[in-house]
């Protein structure tokens, strides 16, 4: 393989990931060379409406998955808890990228931890699942919808339509804004999405020769821990229309697997979690357990 075409979204983050997937594949294969393909989704497009309202978080891989059919791109790289839980036929993913960092970030210009917010505060997430964490922990607040890529979002905080917004601490450091972060939310007490802080690459899977050349970058451990947190979802049926959260982490050995698993209602706050530890082997078989667990505490009712 002379070339290698990578089908992107155009926001500044999703620029950056490819960039940096590019970089990686250009380090395992000197020689290759790989291009960006930047593309529009209709999840980007469409900003005055939610995602669950919009048909979910597949709208950023649509019009990707249509370039790797039509041949204009070889492969597409995506934030792994945007990607279904039920590919389309046809893809595969050959490669997790090594996780950043997990967790969710509180960001205000005037407060330094949720609880110090005062009673009332303006916080800006459009996601279900934070907005159930944030119900849980502080029904008091008043909870406004906010979409757009992560430049868009500060810029309101700093407008002052808000007092604090939520948003994915892997992002801010991708792009550089770390110092933004106000603090972290950290796992298990609040828990985030499924996946959340991995890379992937998603190609055809009948295109071996860019499965093989991908597979390099593919990252063992991270793999392991999505695998487990993917698997719940998928058992839970779970998508960006139910507010459910997953964190997977390995001991020190990388033998045991733990995971925290939530699912909560957006509406009043109720949450109920379910955790359980298993074999870095079986990160399936742990999945299913916790949906399991969490199904059994009365879970179903938000699904």
């Amino acid at each position: 393989m002379e070339k290698l075409r990578i089908a992107t979204r155009k926001s500044p983050l999703a620029l950056w990931q490819s960039e940096h997937v590019a970089e990686r594949l250009r380090v395992a294969h000197p020689g290759l060379e790989v291009v960006l393909v930047p593309m529009s989704t209709r999840g980007d497009e469409v900003l005055d409406r939610s995602l669950s309202q919009i048909g979910g978080k597949g709208l950023f891989l649509k019009e990707l998955e249509l370039a790797m059919l039509r041949g204009q791109a070889d492969c597409a790289v995506h934030s792994l808890k945007d990607v279904p839980m039920e590919m389309e036929e046809g893809f595969a993913l050959p490669a997790f990228l090594a996780r950043a960092d997990a967790a969710d970030a509180f960001i205000s210009n005037a407060w330094q931890d949720l609880g110090e917010l005062p009673v009332g505060a303006r916080v800006g997430t459009s996601s279900l699942r934070r907005q159930a964490q944030l119900r849980a922990c502080r029904p008091d607040l008043a909870l406004l919808d906010l979409r757009g890529n992560v430049n868009t979002r500060l810029g309101r905080l700093d407008a002052g339509q808000y007092d604090a917004i939520i948003l994915a601490c892997a992002g801010m450091q991708r792009l550089g804004m770390q110092a933004r972060i106000t603090s972290r939310l950290p796992p298990p007490a609040w828990l985030p999405a499924p996946a959340q802080g991995a890379i992937t690459i998603e190609c055809l899977a009948s295109d071996l020769a860019t499965l093989q050349c991908v597979a390099v970058l593919d990252h063992g451990p991270t793999r392991t821990c999505v695998e487990a947190e993917r698997a719940m979802n998928r058992a839970l049926h779970g998508s960006c229309q139910v507010p459910v959260a997953a964190y997977a982490q390995l001991d020190e050995g990388g033998d045991r697997l733990s995971l925290d698993g939530l699912v909560g209602s957006a509406v009043d706050g109720r949450l109920v979690r379910a955790a359980a530890v298993g074999t870095a082997a079986g990160p399936d078989v742990l999945g299913r357990q916790v949906a399991t667990l969490l199904l059994e505490r009365g879970a179903g009712e938000f699904l």
